[in-house]
């Protein structure tokens, strides 16, 4: 009996010692792995942290941009074009979406009494179906492509009016730089009469709109892309221009989603 108890005794010693060796490699398995997920927190913790970092820095530069853009927007504002029509005697230019009005007026050159303009009706409820379709569905999916029916309508109604001049090639070519977004406007001034390499002529002069190619009182001119000739323009001239600029950022900016998604 006492054999049998110490060989009972032996057994249960060695399953002691195997269970105690197979707890070891447990708790060590176990904090290998505790290890292990620390080590990837931590890892996806820098990353994160990095990954913020590098979004409130491109949040600074555009909030910098922004700030840039409204104040060049403020600091062209067409208030010396305004003063100038009043101080010539002529109605002044009037805030407003007058379409069709302004339009024969443009492109036929007529001296047409704006305050026979009638102002828009801001309480109707009435909307054009078909454009505002054609507006969501451009806003569903932004595109600077002309050929999309909301983009198109624009052109046909606002921006080839807007930008029709005498000078049609020129006006032309004024389209096709705030397409590609390679226009400049600067004040006279800025720079000597000898950097104008092209004739005065084609580029107007201070007392001669290069668009128009009416007499008038040249306070700003253009520039072409990479061109190094400059254009004279009217204060007329250069108010119709950067309407059309300011569209097309603000159109920019949806294509891009730096404007936040509303009705």
């Amino acid at each position: 009996e006492l054999k049998l108890k110490d060989e009972e005794c032996e057994r249960l010693s060695k399953v002691r010692d195997q269970l105690g060796q197979e707890l070891e490699e447990l708790t060590a398995s176990l904090f290998e792995e505790a290890h292990k997920m620390v080590k990837e927190a931590n890892v996806k913790q820098a990353a994160a942290e990095k990954q913020l970092k590098e979004a409130q820095g491109k949040i600074d530069v555009l909030q910098a941009e922004v700030a840039a853009l409204k104040t060049l927007v403020l600091s062209t504002s067409p208030t010396s074009p305004t003063k100038e029509f009043q101080s010539t005697g002529k109605t002044p230019f009037k805030k407003g979406h007058a379409r069709n009005k302004s339009t024969s007026s443009a492109m036929g050159g007529s001296h047409q009494d704006l305050t026979m303009v009638q102002p828009i009706v801001k309480d109707c409820k009435e909307a054009d179906l078909s454009l505002y379709n054609e507006f969501r569905s451009w806003k569903d999916e932004p595109t600077m492509d002309r050929t999309c029916p909301f983009l198109d309508k624009i052109y046909r109604e606002d921006i080839f009016p807007c930008l029709t001049f005498s000078k049609s090639e020129l006006a032309s070519a004024v389209l096709e730089a705030v397409e590609n977004n390679t226009l400049s406007i600067e004040p006279v001034g800025l720079q000597p009469v000898r950097f104008v390499k092209a004739s005065a002529v084609e580029c107007g002069g201070p007392k001669k709109c290069a668009l128009s190619g009416q007499s008038k009182s040249c306070k700003h001119r253009i520039k072409l892309g990479d061109s190094s000739s400059y254009y004279y323009i009217s204060p007329f001239c250069r108010y119709r221009i950067t309407s059309v600029c300011n569209f097309f950022t603000y159109i920019r900016y949806i294509q891009q989603g730096l404007l936040k998604q509303q009705d």
